[in-house]
């Protein structure tokens, strides 16, 4: 299938779901009889599911309005303070208040949207001065802005950091942190005094030979000619983008479902029941975490065929061979930047190791400076989300930053 193809028949499915929609009104309208009946709950559990299942999902907003404060409310606006073609820098403005510790929160640009780490921003902002990386859906960029790179999403890193100043800690979840890692050792070699005043990497690939996982083997399995031909589609008329090369988000998000295909059919078997029996709270939370997790973008074709080959295949970053702007990047170069690895026991999509090589590859920051954790019990999304993340991880992360701060 190719994009202008599936934009036809997501937008009919679109339709679909409005059509859905308006018919649950009525019959599940609380002055209509027939609602309270087995019959009526039956027929609006199945429109609402039906709903779901044809309806497009936008973008969703962070819609942070006040956090808790010392036990005080405080006011929050968000406010882009550097724009990119490709990614926006967004700034938590907490009203009347300013902390000491910067924080520049690098979001993944691997299908998701960066409000996917919302709950990451929640927590963190009652102790820190919080900014995040907005990357825009490739489709939404004209052809004229030009292409976008794996050096490209390091530049990028380089130059928020410098716009923000050498107080800034840098944490990034995911795929960046390869970047993340890469940004700060150029920076150290060129003495840049806007280095990040420490690094936290969370779940990340840097060393994808250690306990490979599906995502890993998918990579490794299929020559990059597969990709070139079967995942890169371009941009259909009607988008701004239109014309450009891209990863299609919805390819994406497919590959996201398979990997815990009977996952996804239990949750939504839930849903189904809990529409049936009024279970409202349960319900709510199913909407508010599909609503996100259904939410995705179009990455640049260079930007996914290039980390592809160079984190997931060639396993450049540990193997010492990565480079920036043609430059082999010397990670012997970051010698007084503290750093923190954190990975997930029950990690199925970056293996137990592959975070903590940053260890090992950052071999002259001194021992005390260094700290690694592994959470029990927490999967991918458990690492930056949730409660096992409110609880022990985020407490972590704050001790670690209020230490060198």
């Amino acid at each position: 299938m190719n994009y202008q193809a599936y934009d036809y028949i997501a937008r009919s499915g679109q339709l679909m779901s409005e059509g859905f929609r308006l018919v649950n009104d009525v019959i599940s309208h609380p002055s209509n009889p027939f609602s309270h009946t087995w019959s009526g709950r039956i027929a609006s559990a199945t429109l609402e599911s039906a709903m779901r299942v044809t309806q497009r999902y936008d973008k969703l907003g962070f819609n942070i309005e006040t956090v808790d404060v010392k036990g005080k409310p405080v006011k929050v606006e968000e406010e882009i303070v550097f724009a990119k073609p490709f990614c926006n820098l967004i700034h938590f403005n907490k009203a009347g208040q300013t902390e000491k510790d910067k924080v520049l929160l690098v979001a993944p640009l691997s299908g998701h949207h960066s409000t996917l780490l919302k709950g990451t921003v929640e927590a963190l902002l009652p102790n820190h001065e919080v900014y995040i990386t907005d990357w825009l859906d490739a489709r939404e960029v004209p052809l004229e802005e030009g292409p976008f790179s794996f050096d490209c999403y390091v530049g990028y890193l380089i130059e928020f950091l410098n716009n923000l100043g050498g107080d800034t800690h840098m944490i990034a979840i995911c795929q960046p942190t390869v970047q993340a890692l890469i940004a700060t050792a150029v920076m150290a070699e060129e003495k840049n005094p806007n280095i990040p005043k420490s690094l936290t990497l969370m779940a990340g690939p840097l060393d994808t030979s250690k306990n490979p996982t599906r995502v890993n083997d998918f990579s490794k399995e299929r020559p990059m000619s597969w990709f070139e031909k079967v995942a890169i589609m371009t941009v259909p008329v009607g988008y701004p983008g239109e014309g450009r090369q891209v990863y299609p988000g919805f390819m994406q998000l497919g590959g996201f479902i398979s990997m815990n295909k009977e996952t996804h059919i239990k949750k939504h078997q839930q849903y189904f029941q809990n529409l049936l029996f009024g279970e409202k709270e349960d319900s709510e939370r199913f909407r508010a975490f599909y609503d996100e997790y259904m939410s995705v973008l179009d990455m640049p074709a260079e930007f996914y065929l290039e980390t592809i080959e160079r984190v997931f295949k060639n396993n450049e970053l540990a193997n010492g061979t990565i480079t920036y702007l043609g430059k082999k990047v010397n990670f012997s170069a970051i010698d007084n930047t503290p750093l923190l690895t954190v990975e997930g026991a029950e990690d199925d999509i970056c293996g137990i190791g592959q975070t903590e090589a940053a260890q090992d590859i950052c071999k002259n920051i001194p021992k005390p400076m260094r700290k690694h954790h592994v959470q029990p019990g927490a999967g991918h999304y458990g690492i930056f989300s949730g409660s096992m993340y409110r609880k022990n991880i985020r407490p972590l992360v704050t001790k670690f930053i209020d230490k060198y701060s």
